[in-house]
């Protein structure tokens, strides 16, 4: 089983262990976000977590991509994870892992350089990796995981 299944096996027993002591599963949902594209929550909070959804870079309001360049479509997929995180009580600045989906790894440093606009103090864990193909032939998919304020 590889590291990626593993993690999502134990968000998942971790998830339904919350449940099942009587701790609530809450979706997020935002307008200030691009909805959901699929049968999934923008976010789950659980156990003074946020689980939030990969993020492309869909404009909220025309809901295509912001951009055909790599630097567009991260800023708003980065300004979305903002909003869903904002819609659940959290911020960036309680974001403890991020994962980054690349369409094609040579614009990790383009990534980068607007990435750490958006993590100017806390840098927080964090994967990127290269994939054959985005949602809407996007460029860039971020999720992350934030702590709720006041949880930790």
């Amino acid at each position: 089983m590889c590291m990626k299944s593993l993690f999502q096996v134990f968000i998942l027993f971790a998830a339904f262990g919350y449940a099942a002591h009587g701790q609530q599963l809450c979706s997020v949902a935002t307008s200030d976000a691009p909805k959901a594209i699929g049968p999934y929550s923008q976010a789950i909070k659980a156990g003074g977590f946020v689980y939030t959804s990969g993020q492309i870079g869909l404009s909220p309001v025309t809901n295509a991509l912001a951009g055909d360049d790599i630097s567009a479509q991260t800023h708003q997929a980065l300004d979305n994870l903002k909003a869903v995180l904002s819609a659940a009580g959290s911020d960036m600045r309680q974001v403890v892992k991020v994962t980054v989906y690349l369409k094609d790894l040579n614009d990790y440093a383009k990534v980068n350089d607007i990435y750490k606009e958006y993590f100017p103090e806390m840098k927080p864990a964090r994967s990127a990796v290269q994939v054959n193909r985005l949602p809407k032939d996007a460029l860039v998919e971020i999720e992350c995981v934030a702590v709720m304020p006041g949880k930790n």
